[in-house]
Formats: structure tokens, C-alpha cells, sequence
């Protein structure tokens, strides 16, 4: 492969990480909070580590809560930027995916197969989502409920003991979290342009397929149509409850990809792509995790020791 390409490929995958961090730090920046973008990157590549490793992506922002409360960001704050890229990320891919189906339906048909229904499934589950995620952010009531349900079970389980001081906090949380939100409701300018940026950082995600693609001396197929092929991948199997979606992608992959990249070829693109735009960067994200883990621990210990 073409050692260019290759790299291309690498440098679109890191981006993806890094502009999910530039978006942290600009809707923290926004509401006052003086963290660096640095940082925001940190918390972006150790979200990514542990999506990758939970099903359907669940473990990757409460840890990056976990981390921001650390650098002494606000619960509110931290659960109202992270809720508010989560909804975009989705929302910019399910606009993608409907223009996809809509406009592009025969391609998808014939190049997707007996996996047609795998794409529609993302669809709907992804829809459902942003449904949950937006009720949640603009009904007080409910996230109150919710937060409330949380600490309840966690004294249940005897993992939290009961605190009228905590309860107070988390009742102040749930009111800061509300004015939070109410306040990106109002700066519509910066949401829009944070959706800009979020539908550049899918496409980067796309990426590393045509990069594989070109990289094998192959100029065929248009790049619109790898980067569709590719995003219907992604939106196929986004949110089934598999840790990476590890398994299916790649099968999903082979499939879809069987009339790009002809005989051997294909397999050696399969193990290309994934490897860029997923098992590099859990392991580039692992190790920073792994940094930031030990750097807490220590700091933990020489508090306890002062």
C-alpha cells in the first residue's frame, strides 16, 4: 500500500477524536468553565476507549463525567455539553443516513443486500435516542426523576450511603443542568455551528476507507460513493449491543465492500479500515486512559498522605 494514503488514513481517524474534544471545549467555554482544549481532547480519547469496550457505547460518558468533575468542571455543566454532543452526533447521523436511504436507495439496496434491514434497525434505534435524549434535556422534571432514581438504587446496592447534604446537591445540580441547557437553547449560533463541526468529524470517520481504498492503487469508484458505502456501515450498526460492534462490522464490511475491492483485496481493506478507524485508536485511547488512570492515582495517594 501507498505509504501516503496509509497515513492519511491515520491522520483522518485522529482527527475524529480531537474535533469531538475541540467541540467539549468550546460548549464548556461557553458557559465560563477555564478548561483547557487539551484536556478536552484527553477526556474525548478516553470516551472513545471505554465506548469501545461497553455495548452500544454506554461506558464512554460517564467516565468522561467522572474526569471533568476531577478538573473541577460541574456535574451540570459536564452532563449538559456531553448530552448536548451525544444529540448531535446522533442527529447529524441520522439526517445523513435518511438523505442516504432517500436519495441514494437503489445504490443502498443493491450494494447493502440482506443487510438492508440492519440499516433501517440503526436507523429507528438511533431516532429513538435522540428522542429519549432530547425529553430528557429540556423536561426538568423527568432528569430530576432520573437522577434521583440513580442515587436511590446506588444506596440500595449500599454503594452510596444516605446524605441529605448529597441529596441537596444533587437537586442544585438538576436546576444548574436545566439553566445550562436553557442557555444553549438560546445561543442557537453556537449549537449550529457545533453541528457543522460534528458532520465534518463523521465524515473523518469515513475516511480511512477511501484512504485504504486509493492506497491499494485502486480509482474506480467515486469518493462520494466509498464515503456513503462506508457511512452505511456505520449507521447499520452503530448502536447493536456488541462492544465496538466488533463481529458484524467487519462482516457487514466484507459484504458491502465485495464489489469495491475485488479477490484478496478485500480482506486486506477490511483488516486496513478497521484497523485505522477502530483498533488503533482503542489503542492510542487505552494508553491515554491507562496515563490518566495512573496520574489520578497518584495524585489520590499523596492527598491521603498530606
Amino acid at each position: 500500500m501507498n505509504e501516503l494514503w496509509v497515513l492519511a488514513g491515520f491522520v483522518a481517524a485522529m482527527l475524529f477524536v480531537c474535533m469531538e474534544g475541540f467541540m467539549i471545549w468550546y460548549l464548556l467555554r461557553i458557559r465560563k468553565s477555564h478548561i483547557g482544549l487539551l484536556s478536552c481532547v484527553r477526556y474525548s480519547f478516553i470516551g472513545f476507549f471505554f465506548s469501545g469496550i461497553t455495548p452500544s457505547a454506554t461506558g464512554g460518558q460517564p467516565v468522561q463525567l467522572y474526569y471533568m468533575k476531577k478538573d473541577k468542571i460541574s456535574l451540570a455543566d459536564g452532563t449538559a455539553v456531553l448530552m448536548t454532543v451525544a444529540v448531535l452526533y446522533k442527529m447529524i447521523l441520522v439526517l445523513m443516513g435518511l438523505g442516504i436511504g432517500v436519495i441514494w436507495r437503489k445504490p443502498l439496496a443493491g450494494y447493502l443486500g440482506n443487510y438492508l434491514y440492519l440499516y433501517w434497525l440503526g436507523m429507528a434505534i438511533n431516532i429513538v435516542v435522540i428522542a429519549v435524549l432530547l425529553f430528557v434535556m429540556v423536561s426538568p422534571n423527568v432528569f430530576s426523576r432520573i437522577v434521583l432514581w440513580i442515587e436511590k438504587a446506588l444506596i440500595r446496592i449500599r454503594v452510596l450511603k444516605k446524605s441529605e447534604k448529597r441529596e441537596e446537591s444533587l437537586h442544585k445540580m438538576v436546576a444548574d443542568f436545566s439553566e445550562t441547557i436553557q442557555f444553549f437553547l438560546n445561543n442557537k449560533g453556537h449549537i449550529i455551528f457545533v453541528a457543522v463541526v460534528t458532520f465534518v468529524q463523521r465524515t473523518m470517520l469515513f475516511l480511512p476507507t477511501y484512504f485504504v481504498y486509493r492506497g491499494m492503487g485502486a480509482a474506480q469508484e467515486s469518493t462520494l460513493t466509498i464515503l456513503l458505502l462506508q457511512a452505511s456501515v456505520y449507521i447499520a450498526v452503530d448502536m447493536l449491543p456488541l462492544p465496538g460492534a466488533q463481529g458484524i462490522t467487519e462482516l457487514m464490511y466484507r459484504h458491502v465492500f465485495a464489489t469495491i475491492f475485488v479477490g484478496n483485496s478485500l480482506l486486506a481493506s477490511t483488516l486496513a479500515t478497521r484497523g485505522i478507524n477502530f483498533y488503533f485508536l482503542l489503542l492510542v485511547s487505552g494508553v491515554i486512559a491507562l496515563i490518566c488512570y495512573c496520574i489520578n492515582r497518584k495524585k489520590c495517594k499523596k492527598a491521603s498522605f498530606m
